[in-house]
């Protein structure tokens, strides 16, 4: 999501332009700064209440400024989010909101208790109790309801009117009717007592005083306030913990020394010193040292990667072990910790259909409500009721129709439920995805990278008769070990984890590539723990020979060892071709003139994909395998992991067709991917999931971006985007269900006010606690699959 922050009009041409909206009290707020934004030509908006945003496409001639002026029109402010701040400065102003808060509910809790005590309770009822009653109801209708008088006032001057006009209202009526009771009536009379019932009975009104329905309604409500923003505060959490995870300066090497600067300051192509239990400064590549670097704050994996050169890192991990000079190579806003903050942040600012639904009713229900209350007023009267009886039905009619809790139903649910994603690795993009999940039948999973690690490794070894396994492998580990190809480092990792030399520093692309890729100049340096070699010479799409120990090794292909008249021994030959028949890749090795076996070298399914595919099936889903690679292979992986369906052999351009088939023929597909070949796929499907270990293209053209590159995530995704509809339709079932139940009942008389507004800040509270009932979800990843 682009952010703007002071940036010239000019610059803002198809911008999409982020505010802080300042004064919203309710959903209605945030309908009506939307409608008056939406006005505008050549804009297009969208602002959410619960993260107190609108995000804004503009057209080239709207300016900042201009749609600043339209939201201050409508009674609220609006700022251009501001540059970062220090960790304590940025939280200040949260932090003195919500303590306002909390001293306005505190006092006017403390004032209004004893206030409902004596009107609830008639044996408290002292003389002169109804007057100690004004002395302490007083600044709770005055000063506690101040937020909501004030708001209704802003909103009165535009002609609008919100829940905060029926709040201030039913409170202003019950206020001003006692003082007008008590000053003119007889409820100022020495002796005056008045029971509490639930229901309103026709009575003199002269006689009566609603002190407690001003301080309880008052009270209540903001302690339904209180709550609300403590929640949102605690459901954006996520948000500021991902933001928070960044190292804060890096010691950067300049002219051979190393230099201590703020983060902001490091620039693509800097080299960066990282020490055993500092965070990485920014995404980057190893140029020197090794080590573990714990993920597991970013990516959610428990076990630390190792780290040698050449490799890439995340920015924010943690260096475990070794001394690491890192070379950056993306910084800023373009980092993988940058990127995931944006995504929870679209998916946070944005709206489901279901929550767009809330806010256009929510926009016209004040009014309605307003109009209901009155008529109810009007027929009591008519209908020969006092008037007393009359008011405190109209009252309660406003006070039970504040729909706080369909404003929160679909926001606070939102961000509890990205939260919790981000939290899991799980990067949801938008709203609208939440409804995706919901009809997808179908998940095409792409094969190498997504259910296959994407990495070569050694699965077999075939020796000739007479030839100990670990020697064939050492030999042409030796030989390999330089390589950058897949296929040989495959060889070369299998050799130097057996040989105990995993941990020997070897300087990449300093060897040669299996089956020729390149030539180098003088043999390569042997790894601790494997023989030397002596003249070492590549063969151009063959393979490499040279002398090992006194022995002259070949490794390659067929057609090598054929060059130098080597046959292979029938056992040999046969394993090898069943190995080649399932689509592995098989190399031979011979010395002395001698075939001394073969190395059987494939992509591993990686030990999760198979409880992945059955976590989708459980979900509903039909797993599809689609590949570029040869059928055989493609079958293979797909026995291995319980997938009955596969498309190989598709080329990049034609995985969007494939996707596209399924859809014309009815099904709601969900595609998982990881390269850029599968971005225009991703794309295309309904719901698009790539692994957070893919490309960035892959990334951007997807829906929900699985950070850990487990496929079990995508299950958990699809499972946490389901619980947050549903979650969201609890809400939205629970709120309108409330307010068309009780209006009636408050308009026929049947709820006192005070139990009105006790009932509508209740439910906003539970709206609240049922979302927050998200951050417990959890993955169903296997203890037993997680340890291996």
């Amino acid at each position: 999501m682009s952010t703007v922050s002071g940036a010239p009009a000019s610059d803002q041409a198809g911008a999409r332009i982020e505010l802080e909206i300042g004064g919203m009290t309710c959903a209605s707020c945030a309908a009506r700064i939307e409608k008056k934004l939406n006005r505008m030509p050549g804009v297009a908006a969208s602002v959410n209440y619960a993260t107190e945003k609108a995000v804004v496409d503009a057209a080239a001639d709207v300016s900042p400024g201009d749609l600043i002026a339209e939201v201050e029109k409508t009674g609220y402010t609006a700022v251009l989010p501001a540059p970062p701040e220090p960790e304590e400065r940025a939280d200040e102003p949260e932090d003195r909101e919500l303590a306002s808060l909390r001293r306005r509910v505190i006092g006017s809790a403390v004032l209004a208790a004893p206030v409902i005590l004596l009107a609830m309770i008639p044996a408290l009822q002292f003389t002169y109790w109804q007057w100690a009653s004004l002395a302490l109801a007083a600044p709770v209708a005055v000063w506690g309801a101040w937020p909501f008088h004030r708001a209704a006032w802003i909103n009165l001057r535009h002609g609008a009117a919100t829940m905060d006009t029926l709040i201030s209202m039913g409170v202003t009526a019950a206020f001003l009717w006692s003082l007008y009771a008590l000053f003119l009536g007889d409820a100022g009379m020495p002796g005056m007592t008045h029971g509490f019932e639930w229901t309103v009975q026709p009575s003199d009104g002269a006689s009566n005083i609603y002190l407690e329905v001003a301080a309880g309604v008052t009270t209540f409500v903001l302690a339904g306030r209180y709550f609300e923003l403590r929640s949102k505060r605690r459901a954006g959490a996520a948000l500021r913990a991902l933001l928070d995870l960044g190292a804060k300066d890096a010691a950067v090497l300049r002219g051979g020394r190393e230099v201590r600067v703020p983060i902001a300051q490091l620039a693509v192509g800097d080299e960066f010193v990282v020490r055993p239990g500092e965070k990485i400064a920014t995404d980057g590549v190893v140029v020197s040292g090794s080590s573990a670097v714990d993920a597991s704050m970013v990516t959610g994996e428990s076990v630390p990667v190792e780290a040698v050169p050449g490799d890439a890192v995340v920015g924010a991990t943690v260096n475990a072990g070794g001394r690491l000079v890192v070379r950056a190579t993306r910084v800023g806003d373009d980092t993988q910790l940058a990127q995931m903050a944006r995504l929870v942040e679209q998916a946070q600012s944005g709206k489901a259909a279901v929550q767009r639904l809330a806010d256009r009713i929510s926009a016209v229900f004040v009014p309605i409500v307003i109009g209901i209350a009155l008529v109810t007023l009007a027929v009591w009267l008519l209908l020969g009721f006092p008037a007393a009886g009359a008011f405190t039905a109209a009252v309660a009619v406003l006070i039970i129709a504040c729909p706080c809790a369909l404003g929160l139903a679909t926001p606070i649910a939102l961000l509890v439920g990205t939260g919790t994603g981000a939290r899991m690795g799980i990067l949801i993009r938008g709203p609208e995805v939440l409804e995706s999940t919901r009809r997808v039948d179908t998940v095409v999973l792409d094969k190498t990278g997504t259910v296959t690690t994407g990495r070569m490794a050694l699965v077999e070894t075939i020796p000739a008769d007479g030839i100990a396994p670990d020697e064939l492998l050492r030999v042409a580990g030796a030989l390999e070990h330089a390589s950058e190809h897949p296929i040989a480092r495959a060889i070369a990792d299998a050799a130097t984890a057996d040989g105990g030399a995993a941990d020997a520093a070897v300087a990449p692309g300093t060897g040669t590539m299996l089956l020729g890729s390149s030539i180098p100049v003088g043999p390569p340096p042997a790894p601790r723990g494997l023989p030397a070699v002596e003249s070492f010479q590549s063969v151009a799409g063959f393979g490499v020979s040279g002398v090992v120990e006194g022995r002259a090794a070949v490794v390659g292909r067929r057609a090598l060892l054929a060059e130098f008249a080597i046959e292979l021994p029938e056992a040999v030959e046969r394993a090898a071709s069943a190995a080649e028949a399932q689509g592995r890749t098989v190399v031979f090795v011979a010395w002395d003139g001698t075939a001394a076996g073969a190395l059987v070298v494939a992509d591993q399914v990686k030990p999760t994909s198979r409880e992945a595919v059955a976590q989708l099936r459980a979900l509903g889903l039909e797993p599809i395998l689609l590949t570029g690679d040869n059928d055989a292979v493609a079958r293979a992986v797909a026995s291995d992991v319980g997938i009955d369906r596969v498309r190989a052999e598709v080329l990049p351009a034609d995985k969007v067709a494939v996707v596209q088939e399924l859809q014309a023929a009815g099904r709601v597909v969900a595609m998982v991917g990881d390269g850029v070949n599968d971005a225009a796929a991703l794309a295309q499907a309904d719901l698009g999931l790539s692994m957070g270990t893919g490309t960035d293209a892959a990334i951007e053209a997807s829906d929900i971006t699985l950070v850990r590159g487990d496929l079990r995530s995508a299950a958990d995704a699809v499972r946490l985007s389901r619980a947050t509809l549903g979650t969201i339709r609890v809400n939205l079932f629970w709120a309108f269900a409330y307010n068309v139940a009780a209006i009636p009942l408050a308009a026929l008389g049947l709820l006192n006010p005070m139990i009105a507004g006790a009932a509508m800040a209740f439910s906003s509270v539970f709206v609240v606690g049922n979302s927050l009932r998200l951050r417990s979800f959890r993955s169903r990843t296997s203890p037993l699959q997680e340890q291996s």
